[in-house]
Formats: structure tokens, C-alpha cells, sequence
């Protein structure tokens, strides 16, 4: 993963891998002389491709959005430290609390359900008929740090007039796979002794889509009820493979470093022992049959693209109501993003999703 510069990164972010198998040799980023200016492309006998591509800005984007995508970063090869990620994405999360709040009012509670720790973001003025229904979080962060519970939480509440329950889940390399899910299923098992399963929605950007995604399939394993709806956006389909996408672009779409993708299991520090085709580590294998309407989200320069659109065809084939939403250009979970016009669009389309499921 690339470092994060605060004034332009998604800071998600997602299941891209980190810097916890050792330091890359250090180069020389590429400057505007060396950059390509024309498109090349060879496929080798193995089936590679090794292509260039010189990509305008489409001009249908917000202005702001333009201005977003077009902000470089440096791609020589990544230096940040775990330690470093979650210093940059604590700063960022208290960014996006203080931006989203200015938009969408609230109060914010930090405690626990179940011995997990949650965050409680009640949106002002919630109606009274909103007080039996419940939103439940899985944020995004990479599985090693919160990116999420403030950007994903203070919009969707505000949109919705909705509490949201973020969960502060056991984060990787120090807590592998599966305690994030069992603090998951601990706070949804709480939640239904307040709400019914049709007033709950359990939703999540990035490693919080996995999470969603695990979570839906570990609840059908324990017979519990489900949800009325999942949101699971811009997910991993496996912990076995990684699509196109991951190959072409990177946190910011085309912007800074990126090694071209091996076939050896992704995220170890997550995966730990679990075998990365497990049906809950990996959702694609799992028996999909029975899961509630779920929303997918992504975008046309996100690394999880292929592997959103992978689930959601995954979830259509075991006849589940599904539906993809793709935005174009923009990069991995840009609707983190409190000033782009195209967020708060994404926003709108995930809580009038989540109201049109929630039971009167």
C-alpha cells in the first residue's frame, strides 16, 4: 500500500496488502519526461499483458471530483509503517467526523455492546418512529485500522434518520481472522435483544464489506435471523484470488505505486491460519442461498472493483436481490469524501436502499 498523503487519500482503506512482510527497494519515482504519452500493450506467452495507457479525466465528473482524481501521488515504492497507517488514519478519522458532522448533525457516544467496543452516532433530531430501527457498521481501515466508523456512519445516520451502531472490532496483525467477526456476531446478537431482525441493517465499506459479507454467511452457519438488507461496498469476493482491477489500479485509481499482483493468498496478517477458500474467510464459496436484499457499491478506478462485481453476480446466482451500483473514474471508496458532489450521491443511494428495506 501506498503512503497516505491526508489531504487527497481515501484512507479506507482496504484489503490491499501492507507493509508487514518487509520493505521494497527504494526508486526513483517517474517524472514527466519519463511518463508515457501514447498507448502500448503486449500480451506475453503466458497470458500478461504489459500495457500503457494515457487516461483523460471524463468530463461528466463534478468539478470537484476532476480535481480529486487529478492529484498525483509519487509511485516509488511504499515506506509506511503499520504504526505510521494507523497514526495517518486516526488523523484523517477525526478530519472526516468533524467534515461529515458539519453536514449531518449528531451525537456521538463511544461504549459497548457485548464487551466489543461500538461507537453510537444518533442522528440530531431522530424521529420518533425511527427508535425501534438500527444500523449496524463494519468500517472500513484494512483490516488493521478504523478508517470508517466516523466517514460511514455520521452520513448514512444523517441520510436515514437512523442510529448507527459502528463496532470498534478486534483489529489484524495482532488479532487474525476470526476475531473481527466474532466481535461482529457478539454486537448482532445484542442488537437483536433490543430490535427486531427487520428493523436491522449491517453495512460496511472495504475490509467492513468483507466483514459484512462474512458476517451474512456466518449468520445462515448459526441459524440466526437475518438483517432486513446488507450494504457491502466495494468488498474482496476471496482471500485465494484478486481480479483485473487490483492489477490496474490502487487506492487512489491510477495514481502512486503499484506492484504487479502474485497468486499467493492474499493478507496473511487477516487470514492467519484460515484457509484463504474458507466459505466464511471468503464468501464466494459459501452456499449464498437465503441471504437478505443486499446493495454493492464501487467505482470505475477502485482495486476492488472485480471483485465487487464478482459477489454480486455471486449473490444474483443464488437468487438473492442484489444490486450493483458503479460510479465512473472515481477511486476506492471515495465516498469517504465529505466534499465531492458524486459522495454525497453514494450516500443518498445507500440510505434510501437501507429505508426502502427496513420494515414499517
Amino acid at each position: 500500500m501506498r503512503p497516505l498523503i491526508p489531504s487527497i487519500a481515501c484512507a479506507c482503506l482496504s484489503v490491499l496488502p501492507l507493509l508487514l512482510i518487509g520493505q521494497q527497494p527504494a526508486r526513483q519515482p517517474t517524472t514527466a519526461a519519463e511518463a508515457p504519452n501514447r498507448d502500448s500493450s503486449y500480451i506475453d506467452a503466458n497470458g500478461t499483458a504489459h500495457i500503457t495507457r494515457v487516461v483523460p479525466v471524463p468530463q461528466d465528473l463534478s468539478p470537484e471530483a476532476q480535481k480529486f482524481i487529478s492529484q498525483s501521488a509519487p509511485d516509488e515504492a511504499p515506506a509506511e509503517s503499520l504504526a505510521t497507517r494507523r497514526t495517518h488514519t486516526d488523523e484523517w478519522s477525526a478530519r472526516a467526523n468533524a467534515e461529515w458532522s458539519k453536514l449531518c448533525p449528531n451525537k456521538i457516544e463511544d461504549t459497548a455492546m457485548a464487551a466489543v467496543p461500538v461507537r453510537l452516532v444518533t442522528p440530531q433530531n431522530m424521529p420518533a418512529a425511527n427508535r425501534d430501527k438500527v444500523l449496524m457498521n463494519l468500517h472500513g481501515g484494512g483490516f488493521n485500522s478504523d478508517s470508517g466508523s466516523y466517514a460511514e456512519s455520521i452520513p448514512i445516520a444523517g441520510y436515514t434518520g437512523i442510529k448507527v451502531v459502528a463496532v470498534l472490532y478486534r483489529l489484524a496483525p495482532e488479532h487474525p481472522f476470526p476475531a473481527a467477526l466474532d466481535d461482529a456476531v457478539a454486537v448482532y446478537k445484542e442488537l437483536l435483544k433490543t430490535y427486531q431482525p427487520d428493523h436491522i441493517v449491517i453495512y460496511g465499506t472495504s475490509a467492513g464489506a468483507v466483514l459484512t459479507a462474512e458476517l451474512a454467511v456466518k449468520l445462515k452457519q448459526l441459524s440466526l435471523p437475518m438483517p432486513a438488507a446488507l450494504g457491502i461496498f466495494s468488498t474482496l469476493d476471496s482471500f485465494a484470488r484478486m481480479g483485473d482491477s487490483y492489477a490496474i489500479y490502487n487506492l487512489r485509481g491510477f495514481a502512486g505505486h503499484l506492484e504487479p499482483p502474485d497468486s499467493s493468498a492474499h493478507d496473511t496478517y487477516y487470514v492467519g491460519s484460515t484457509d484463504p477458500k474458507d466459505p466464511v474467510l471468503s464468501p464466494i464459496y459459501a452456499d449464498l442461498h437465503g441471504l437478505p436484499p443486499s446493495l454493492f457499491l464501487s467505482s470505475g478506478r477502485d482495486a476492488l472493483l472485480s471483485s465487487t462485481a464478482n459477489l454480486h453476480r455471486a449473490y444474483l446466482r443464488a437468487g438473492v436481490d442484489a444490486r450493483l451500483v458503479v460510479f465512473d473514474a472515481l477511486p476506492h471508496a471515495f465516498w469517504y469524501q465529505s466534499k465531492l458532489p458524486e459522495s454525497i450521491e453514494a450516500n443518498h443511494i445507500m440510505a434510501d436502499f437501507f429505508l426502502a428495506h427496513l420494515a414499517k
